[in-house]
């Protein structure tokens, strides 16, 4: 599970051409500022409200998106068509997002890529990330992108139960389409997770889940009568 069509449909997403040739899913992450070095001054074909927060060229807001009042984009930024960026959200350079996707209130993104319909929708951190398609993030959940012993070591993901080196220093979670994610769970540096996977909240997930599998935190609760 290592491949772009191992975690995603491109096939209608308006950016494809970002993944042409990239051989891991993760080093599409390595192209994102280059390709958006194509994008010069701003055009702004969608709404932006009053009181939103522009900063910096290269930020291309397609038809029909929306930038509530209190958000803020540093550019580069590249967003689709029928998007939203919420009051709040804070895209902190080299983002881009597909069609109809949300980033929501005090959600923060950097050097990610939102696919189609990929929704960061309340207090979500998304550094070094891919959400897939259709992609739900909980309110609360954190995609963490640094290890804290990664001056010695760069990240490593796990495939096939083996351990291979990304050759980057931050990266964040993959996120295969379809994927949802708990409220307040977190993903640590390097988690591959397949499409249809669901975690549930609460979790701290970190390695490789298989598509289509359920993450479950086991707790047990004990309940008495107040004295």
């Amino acid at each position: 599970m290592r491949k772009v069509a191992d975690f995603f449909d491109i096939s209608e997403f308006p950016f494809k051409d970002l993944f042409d040739g990239v051989e891991d899913v993760w080093d599409a992450l390595g192209r994102i500022n280059g390709y958006l070095k194509r994008i010069e001054g701003r055009r702004i074909e969608g709404r932006v409200h009053e009181g939103a927060f522009l900063e910096g060229d290269g930020i291309h807001i397609g038809p029909e998106s929306v930038v509530e009042p209190g958000a803020m984009i540093i550019g580069p930024a590249l967003i689709g068509r029928g998007s939203v960026i919420r009051q709040g959200a804070y895209l902190r350079g080299d983002v881009i997002v597909g069609d109809g996707a949300v980033i929501g209130h005090t959600s923060e993104a950097k050097n990610t890529i939102l696919l189609n319909g990929a929704k960061a929708s309340h207090f979500a951190y998304i550094g070094d990330s891919i959400l897939g398609n259709g992609v739900n993030l909980g309110a609360g959940t954190k995609l963490a992108n640094f290890k804290v012993d990664t001056g010695k070591r760069g990240i490593t993901v796990t495939v096939d139960g083996q351990k291979v080196e990304t050759g980057r220093r931050k990266m964040g979670a993959i996120l295969g389409d379809g994927a949802e994610l708990g409220c307040n769970s977190v993903t640590m540096p390097g988690t591959l997770i397949g499409p249809g996977a669901i975690v549930y909240p609460c979790c701290v997930v970190r390695g490789a889940v298989a598509p289509n599998n359920i993450v479950k935190l086991r707790q047990e609760l004990d309940y008495a009568v107040k004295k």
